[in-house]
Order: structure tokens, then sequence, then C-alpha cells
């Protein structure tokens, strides 16, 4: 499986070569890597390289105005079935590792009234998670799955579950580059 995976990876990296996006190199740089708007919510994707050097995958969700979205930390069915959790994930099989935690960029507050339903404010929220990426110079195409599901006062927008969204990402050695 392994061996297969590995193989694919590096299939991946020879069709991609020729038709890469251009990416700054250097510490504290940004590569946006796919953005879409569904169920009343935009998700744009990226890359980011930190001071250290630390690769992170990143989505910013962005609900329309007025609606919230739920914690990364409920559980995946919601709690008592409310809610589903805003969540950005590897694929298993992916030539990307995540190399820590996911983090948010604002902190989830639990819902009035409802022990446990944890919620953003309204307004975007960014999810971020390292990676190693693959090895190598070249391009790799991934999947990452996204989910969340957008509220406001007694309306819910059905959720947005797994979502397969594709990416192609550069290897260690082409964000290292001076």
């Amino acid at each position: 499986m392994r061996t297969t995976a590995a193989l694919t990876c590096s299939l991946m990296l020879l069709l991609a070569a020729a038709c890469s996006p251009a990416l700054e190199k250097g510490a504290g740089k940004s590569l946006p890597l796919a953005s879409l708007t569904e169920n009343r919510v935009t998700v744009e994707l990226f890359l980011e390289i930190d001071q250290a050097g630390q690769a992170w995958l990143a989505a910013r969700f962005t609900p329309e105005n007025g609606y919230h979205l739920y914690s990364k930390d409920i559980p995946p069915s919601g709690v008592d079935g409310l809610g589903r959790p805003t969540r950005l994930e590897i694929v298993p099989g992916s030539c990307m590792i995540a190399s820590g935690d996911l983090t948010e960029s604002v902190t989830a507050e639990e819902l009035q009234g409802m022990p446990g339903l944890l919620v953003y404010p309204t307004g975007p929220v960014t999810l971020r998670l390292p990676v190693l990426l693959p090895a190598g110079s070249g391009w790799y195409s991934e999947e990452v799955s996204i989910t969340y599901m957008a509220c406001r006062q007694n309306t819910c927008i059905p959720p947005v579950v797994g979502k397969l969204v594709q990416v192609r990402v550069p290897g260690s050695e082409k964000v290292l580059e001076p």
C-alpha cells in the first residue's frame, strides 16, 4: 500500500511539473490552492509557510452575513444531532502528512442553552493544519476534505460533509529553495 502511494506520488510529480503555478519562495509566503462556495459558505484553501519554514495547509471559511459555523471540536454528527464540525483534513493516502493538530483563528463559544454545542462567532474562521510536504522539487496533485455547516437563529443550511477538493502542492525542496 505504501509503495503504491509512493509510486502514485512520483507519477503525479512527473505529470504536474510542466504546468505548475508560480510559487514565491521564502518564509511568510502564502500560495492559493482552491476556492469554492457551497451552502452559503465560501472556502478558500491555501498553503502558508511561516517564518520558521513550517508549511501549513489552511482553509478560510467565510459564511454569508449573519451565519455562524460550528467548532472543529464538536462530534462528527453534532451535539444531539445539532450542527456539524468545521474541519479541514488530509485524505488518507496523501503525499502530505499532518505534523500536528488543527488550529483555529477564533475561539468557539458554547451556544446559549445548548451545553456542549460550540459555535464560532459570525464571520470568517481560518483553520490551519501543520503539514510535511512531499519530498522533491516538483508539484503534487492532492485531495483535501472539508466539512462545515452554516446556521443563523432558527435556520440551518444542509451541511457539507467530507467534500473532496483537488489541490496542487509543491514538494518540500521547492519551498525551501532560496
